[in-house]
């Protein structure tokens, strides 16, 4: 798969996740938070869901296909940015139409379902989290962040991260802000889990 594949497919998405699913749960009602779910991603208060190609609520299904304010409607939400709460995001315009390819969301999900689960096996007192902002799944524990990207300009395809909140120094830590594993080095959920305890071990 091409790299403009990749990115067009993530940044598809992470509109989706924000202006479908973060932005209509927070106005009506107050939390921009996601979770990951079987076979996609969805509201952290809200039934609206990605599940594979589609976008599902109560009631409803339709392809992941045209824009987000097409979306939204068929999901009987309004479109709704979220440039008020934070300063950066998808950048995904509401009437642009979005590009996925299959061949590259089925990883990008995948990669999301075995973060989250090496997430709860690590860490299964806390809860993780997908941020709309910066589209990562993650944990705190100690001052040290846990968690997993579908990628950024930081690194273009899927990785976990450690990121400290005070720098630490040593071989772990490759990353500006600590240290990152690519996804195509952490093939399975108890790879992922030992990149975070190694973070860990580092981290103290």
């Amino acid at each position: 798969m091409d790299e403009s594949t990749l990115v067009a497919t993530r940044r598809a998405l992470h509109g989706v996740a924000e202006l479908v699913i973060a932005g209509p749960q927070f106005r009506t009602q107050g939390s921009i938070k996601l979770r990951i779910c079987p076979g996609g991603l969805g509201g952290h208060l809200s039934s609206v869901r990605v599940d594979g190609h589609d976008l599902v609520w109560d009631g409803g299904r339709t392809p992941l296909t045209g824009t987000c304010r097409a979306l939204a409607a068929a999901s009987g939400q309004e479109v709704s940015e979220l440039a008020d709460v934070y300063a950066v995001g998808s950048g995904v315009d509401p009437d642009e139409e979005l590009s996925f390819d299959p061949a590259a969301l089925d990883p990008l999900l995948g990669w999301f379902g075995r973060a989250d689960a090496a997430l709860r096996a690590f860490a299964p007192e806390v809860e993780p989290i997908l941020w709309p902002e910066h589209f990562d799944v993650g944990v705190t524990v100690d001052e040290v962040n846990y968690g997993a990207s579908p990628g950024d300009a930081t690194h273009t395809g899927p990785y976990a991260y450690v990121g400290p909140w005070r720098a630490r120094e040593g071989e772990f830590w490759n990353a500006p802000f600590g240290a990152l594993r690519d996804a195509h080095d952490l093939t399975d959920v108890d790879a992922v889990v030992t990149f975070f305890e190694a973070g860990r071990a580092a981290a103290r």
